[in-house]
């Protein structure tokens, strides 16, 4: 990461982190296969349980963000021991936690899918799912803290992917034997496919640790490092509580969104969560680029190389542009027919189609605001990137799709320029303060 070839690293980066963001997809895929054979209502317990569970991720994701700024800051100063207490302290950080998140969870499990309009039956169900997925959640933490964040500060994505893949092989074999009741064990119906999930993770989250206590992967943590250092563990949670502000931010976006769509029907409900759905898989490489640049502007700014991690960065995202050029033509090119994998019902395919052609020739500018803007989360600043999301999603894009919505017809079309407008909006603010390079003085 400090020295060689800046498009290779981060490639040797990035691959292996989109390949396990694919396989992490996957896992909720594995669930929904199998349960869909219990019948509707569980489908719908399974579908409420996610949602739900959806709340627990801007928190593990806002450890994950800090995670990676101290620690590969301290690999690139070269300081062994100060590495081994950073990673040691975002393990007991995101415990501590997912502990506490996980019991407020459970002890809400039963009312919040009544809240989300559930009938009882499916209620019930959900809250037996969540219940379960709920006092397991620090696994979840853990997996991704130790499992993900960790190795990928030290620049090794690959023991995460290969972690990610062994989580989803316990999964796809304990599912239909927990489910099912196969193999002498009892039929648990959706209990059992929360509990082969938090199985999975506990098992993946523990070879992480017996890797990480081993010293495989760079780091070599011990007991001890785990004991409380309060100086450590608030720099982390400082760097990433905004991280987890922004990601809120961008998830509470998506539901208002959709609320505003209601108001041209439940057509256009049904062809944004389609649409927003595509984009999510096209910003896939996005994530993963900015995770790498995130990685190489800490190692860097450890290691005194400022300019080299600025302009890693910038390679990143310009590799991202030109994957956004690609993916943008071809869901141009191929709206109906994308649109059409998830509804047969032509208003719907229409809408949509609208939606990603509209939207989609402004995604050159989502890369520059994901990828910079992990960079500078790499950096240290989190503060910054939260509030040009604040600005960009609540301050221009709320406004204008209300405003849009009413004086552009059809009304969609109008929410989806206020989608492009503020797209474009936020990937300029994000390239510029990148560029203006406070960063490179931050001191974590």
């Amino acid at each position: 990461m400090t020295e060689g070839s800046l498009p290779r690293g981060i490639l040797r980066l990035a691959i292996p982190m989109l390949v396990s963001s694919l396989l992490q997809n996957a896992q909720s895929l594995i669930d929904l296969y199998w349960i869909g054979r219990l019948g509707a209502d569980a489908v719908a317990a399974l579908a409420i349980g996610g949602t739900v569970l959806m709340m627990l991720f801007p928190l593990v994701m806002g450890m994950a963000v800090g995670t990676v700024a101290i620690v590969s800051r301290r690999i690139g100063e070269g300081d062994t021991v100060g590495t081994s207490y950073a990673a040691g302290q975002s393990l007991s950080v995101a415990m501590g936690l997912g502990l506490i998140a996980g019991f407020a969870g459970w002890l809400f499990a039963g009312k919040f899918p009544l809240l989300l309009g559930a009938t009882p039956e499916v209620a019930a169900l959900a809250a037996e799912y969540l219940g379960i997925l709920f006092l397991g959640s620090f696994t979840v933490f853990v997996l991704f803290v130790g499992g993900h964040s960790i190795f990928q500060a030290a620049g090794n994505t690959v023991i995460p992917m290969v972690l990610m893949i062994a989580a989803n092989v316990i999964n796809l074999v304990l599912d239909p034997i927990l489910i099912f009741g196969l193999c002498g064990a009892p039929a648990l119906g959706v209990r059992g496919a929360a509990l082969a999930t938090v199985m999975s993770q506990a098992l993946a989250a523990g070879g992480a640790l017996v890797l990480l206590r081993r010293g495989i992967g760079g780091i070599r943590l011990h007991p001890r490092h785990m004991l409380p250092r309060p100086a450590i563990a608030l720099s982390i949670l400082r760097i990433g509580l905004p991280g987890t502000g922004q990601m809120l931010a961008r998830s509470l976006m998506v539901l208002v969104l959709m609320r505003i769509a209601a108001t041209a029907g439940t057509d256009a409900i049904a062809a944004f969560g389609a649409g927003n759905r595509l984009q999510q898989l096209i910003l896939m490489p996005a994530f993963a680029l900015g995770n790498a640049a995130a990685t190489l502007v800490g190692q860097n700014l450890g290691a005194g190389r400022p300019d080299r991690a600025a302009r890693g960065a910038w390679i990143a995202a310009w590799m991202d542009v030109a994957l956004m050029v690609l993916f943008g033509g071809a869901l141009a090119l191929f709206a109906p027919a994308l649109m059409g994998i998830f509804t047969v019902d032509p208003n719907v395919i229409t809408i949509g189609t609208d939606f990603l052609r509209i939207t989609c020739g402004f995604y050159v500018f989502v890369a520059p605001s994901i990828v910079l803007g992990r960079a500078l989360q790499g950096a240290g600043d989190t503060l910054t990137p939260m509030i040009l999301t604040l600005v960009a999603l609540w301050g221009i894009q709320v406004p204008l799709a209300i405003v849009l919505s009413r004086v552009i017809e059809p009304s969609t079309h109008g929410i989806w320029w206020a989608i492009a407008i503020a797209v474009t909006i936020h990937g300029l603010l994000v390239s510029i303060c990148f560029q203006r390079g406070h960063w490179k003085n931050r001191a974590i």
